[in-house]
């Protein structure tokens, strides 16, 4: 996968999962030692250029990058030439200049990354763009399901919220669906895509029907930033019907676990009991997106061959 660009889950087939899940498991090593580093990316240079917000998506890979040892560069739009008026592409293009390795891209229109990848020499990474794709937030999912369940052939992932502007859904269902998972999807009805069918998912309004027999489900966060008005009556109403407390998980398997991509609206996607004990993994979710976006990073800008003297 060297100089690859990764731009979305539905570009990658099953076998390139696969490797960057068990490239991933070994990462996580690295961060069970005292000295939480080693040299595999020395001397790579990693560009964060994020024009939108974002905590755990950033910090991950640039801890990631620190990890192995690479050189890492946060860029902020506020305090960059774009505030000066110059385009997007000509900041990618005036980075890409300074030969950087990889460079991760988040920004709230989508499409954004892709055109970055077009113009670029260095690999592009989608750390999120817009309602299109977010695909190391969905890979950090498949493998902490898979570190939970043992498998994802043949589970029952149920995912609930906003289906229809999410990007971490819809990365989610390609992934899901590639390992051999089936997918659910639940929500008020402006919430579902009307050509949902077409990514091979069944959908429903009904979140006990979307629940029964699930081994995983996910609530999705309800952008109270955006106009939400035009889909569900109120948060209170939202709650009441979507929201995820132990009452209502019942319904899935006794086994279920419960994730959420973060930020948590605490009473209206989760209830706060549930969101801080188990069956729910979100903050094995964060702990997981290191070790993933490591593997991310190693896989995509690291050697093309061995170079055991350095490694040693």
């Amino acid at each position: 996968m060297i100089g690859r660009d990764l731009l979305g889950i539905e570009d990658l087939d099953r076998a390139d999962i696969e490797r960057i899940l068990e490239t991933a498991e070994r990462m996580q090593e690295i961060g069970e030692r005292e000295v939480k580093k080693v040299p595999t990316l020395r001397g790579r240079t990693i560009v964060n250029l994020f024009f939108e917000p974002s905590t755990r998506t950033k910090a991950s890979f640039e801890i990631a990058g620190k990890r192995l040892s690479a050189d890492v560069v946060n860029f902020t739009a506020s305090s960059s030439s774009l505030s000066k008026h110059e385009s997007i592409l000509d900041t990618a293009k005036t980075l890409d200049a300074m030969d950087p390795d990889a460079v991760i891209v988040r920004h709230r229109v989508a499409g954004v990354p892709k055109r970055i990848a077009d113009v670029l020499e260095a690999p592009v990474i989608n750390a999120g763009d817009g309602a299109h794709e977010h695909p190391t937030q969905a890979l950090l999912d498949m493998l902490t399901v898979y570190q939970e369940k043992g498998r994802i052939d043949g589970l029952t992932v149920a995912i609930i919220g906003d289906i229809a502007h999410s990007r971490v859904a819809r990365s989610n269902v390609y992934g899901f669906s590639k390992l051999g998972a089936e997918v659910r999807v639940a929500g008020p009805p402006p919430m579902i895509p009307r050509d949902v069918a077409t990514l091979g998912v069944k959908s429903y309004h009904s979140l006990r029907e979307a629940l029964d027999g699930a081994d995983v489900v996910m609530a999705l966060r309800i952008q109270l930033e955006r106009s939400t008005g035009a889909h569900f009556p109120s948060v209170r109403e939202y709650s009441s019907t979507f929201g995820l407390d132990r009452s209502k998980l019942r319904y899935a398997k006794d086994d279920a676990i419960v994730m959420h991509p973060g930020p948590v609206n605490r009473g209206v996607e989760l209830s706060p009991e549930l969101a801080d004990r188990r069956p729910s993994v979100i903050l094995d979710q964060v702990r997981n997106g290191v070790a993933l976006r490591m593997a991310v990073l190693y896989l995509i800008s690291g050697r093309p061959g061995p170079t055991a003297k350095e490694d040693a």
